[in-house]
């Protein structure tokens, strides 16, 4: 006999058997919730945990998406990455934010991102150098070097 109160529904691969009389919504979310990641990282297959923030949400016919703006912050380092949570994303959970589980603040953070950027704005001008010297130095190898502009790869 079957239920007819009773559903079978699959969520990222996994089937389970709902009772639509006492279904409770666990989790809201919207533009703007603030959520923790937790993915697998490339180092040692480890997983880790980052706050995010939910950014929008793409409603695809057969793949809906939730876009999520995450922080990882390392040692020297703090970088705003995009992750597009789905049904067939595997190793990434997402959770409601505890105000209490950011391990940082905003000053550090902020600061990690302008030392990235001065240290990318040494390395710019070094390699302009380089450029500059062969195109002046290596012309008695090759002949006259004209300089080009660059061009986005």
């Amino acid at each position: 006999m079957e239920d007819k109160n009773i559903k079978i529904i699959e969520i990222n691969g996994i089937k389970m058997e709902v009772d639509m009389r006492t279904v409770k919504v666990i989790s809201n979310y919207k533009i703007g919730s603030k959520v923790k990641v937790l993915k697998k990282t490339g180092y040692n297959n480890e997983m880790m945990s980052y706050p995010g923030i939910i950014i929008g949400f793409d409603n695809f016919e057969k793949l809906p998406t939730i876009i999520i703006s995450y922080l990882e912050v390392g040692y020297q380092t703090a970088d705003v990455k995009f992750l597009y949570f789905n049904s067939e994303l595997k190793d990434t959970e997402i959770c409601p934010m505890n105000e209490n589980d950011i391990p940082f603040n905003s000053v550090d953070v902020e600061k990690l991102m302008s030392n990235t950027i001065v240290f990318k704005r040494k390395e710019l001008t070094e390699l302009q150098n380089k450029r500059d010297y062969f195109i002046n130095n290596f012309n008695k190898y090759f002949g006259e070097i004209k300089e080009t502009e660059p061009e986005l790869v």
